[in-house]
């Protein structure tokens, strides 16, 4: 079980900057999570250079469903996030496996069956700083192929550190629609310099089994 959050402020920003430090050490001894990242997002479609500070992202991995809804019902840090912002949406997600690595592991090994329906994408890229220049170049031109992707309900930009780890968080209709995308001209062109140039030190692509949304 997989969950990622989306906290929205409309007041507390500075406050909710401040966590991106002060949480994950709290978030480390959560019973029953593995892997805890808060992140924060972009504005616009995918990959952004200017930060969105009304939006954080809260990424957590459980053993089961249970414990993550033990989390966001009784614990502390939560409740204290959802006293300081405005609205959270936590997308229940269930691993269909990943490739690469997130700072050297992988965090979602585990290789459910496609279920049907609705599918979610993590993808996440830490980019070498030699070639910050030609990523950041072809960014706009890749958010505008996703902003009119066909079978895309939502998509946000999230990472650790601005510039440097990028990361995108995706929900589509349906598996085919996701895959379309990925084989759209402008998609293919992106990753074969991506591949060709060495632009990432570490990259990884992730699937889900999109499970339900709970507004808190």
């Amino acid at each position: 079980m997989v969950t990622l959050s989306l906290i929205h402020y409309s007041e507390n920003k500075y406050w909710a900057f401040k966590q991106m430090q002060l949480l994950p050490p709290r978030l480390a001894k959560t019973d029953g999570c593995s892997f805890a990242k808060l992140l924060g997002t972009g504005s616009g479609f995918g990959f952004s250079l200017w930060p969105d500070f009304s939006t954080y992202a809260l990424l957590m991995k459980w053993e089961n469903e249970e414990k993550a809804e033990k989390f966001f019902l009784n614990s502390e840090s939560f409740k204290e996030l959802k006293f300081k912002s405005a609205e959270i949406e936590t997308h229940f997600l269930e691993s269909l496996g990943a490739h690469g690595s997130w700072y050297g592991k992988n965090p979602f090994p585990e290789k459910a069956d496609y279920a049907g329906g609705k599918i979610a994408v993590i993808t996440r890229a830490r980019i070498n700083i030699n070639k910050l220049p030609r990523f950041w170049q072809f960014v706009p031109k890749a958010s505008k192929a996703i902003e009119n992707a066909k079978g895309l309900i939502f998509t946000k930009g999230i990472g650790e550190w601005p510039l440097i780890e990028q990361a995108t968080f995706s929900i589509w209709e349906n598996e085919q629609a996701m895959k379309d995308y990925a084989y759209t001209d402008v998609h293919k062109e992106i990753i074969g310099k991506v591949k060709k140039e060495n632009w990432y030190k570490e990259e990884m692509f992730s699937r889900f089994n999109y499970i339900k949304s709970i507004k808190h």
